[in-house]
């Protein structure tokens, strides 16, 4: 039996379809790119000023995902898109950084066994590049270390982990 749409999602979906996904299932695809990007700026402890570029910078990448060649990622992103969110965006880190990030590294690997299972391989591979591209694209917006902004590296050791981590939650 198909299952109905999750909120937001836009009624009609492409001929593929995806209402294989149980509204939960596709709640979970749908909100974990902005979860990501708030894994990834918490991967390192930063100033404001860093955590709102790479809060900026991971925003930009989501909505990149509007030019995926694969239907999966556009669907979501347009799903994303189609929420009627009055709240204005934030830059966010995690309170409690080490529970944070494993909990969206579980919600990854959660969601590569579901499009293992009910998706295809290809969508399962380029939901994970996306993932990856947000998630790089946010620890590489603004150099760690260094003083005033001078020196340092694009990628902090906290960043770097936290993208190969990543990386593994879908293998």
């Amino acid at each position: 039996m198909p299952s109905q749409p999750a909120r937001g999602r836009p009624s009609s979906g492409p001929a593929r379809g995806f209402a294989s996904f149980s509204p939960e299932e596709w709640e979970l695809l749908v909100r974990l790119p902005g979860q990501v990007v708030i894994a990834a700026t918490s991967a390192e402890a930063d100033g404001a000023r860093r955590t709102v570029a790479e809060g900026l910078a991971g925003l930009d990448a989501i909505a990149a995902g509007r030019a995926s060649a694969n239907l999966l990622v556009r669907e979501v992103v347009a799903t994303i898109y189609a929420e009627n969110d009055d709240a204005q965006p934030a830059a966010e880190e995690f309170a409690d950084r080490a529970a944070g990030l494993a909990a969206v590294l579980m919600s990854c690997h959660r969601a590569a066994g579901l499009l293992a299972d009910r998706g295809t391989d290809r969508d399962r591979l380029a939901y994970q590049a996306w993932l990856q591209s947000i998630a790089e694209r946010v620890c590489g917006a603004a150099p760690s270390g260094g003083l005033l902004g001078i020196g340092g590296s694009q990628v902090s050791m906290a960043e770097a982990q936290f993208l190969d981590d990543l990386s593994r939650a879908f293998a």
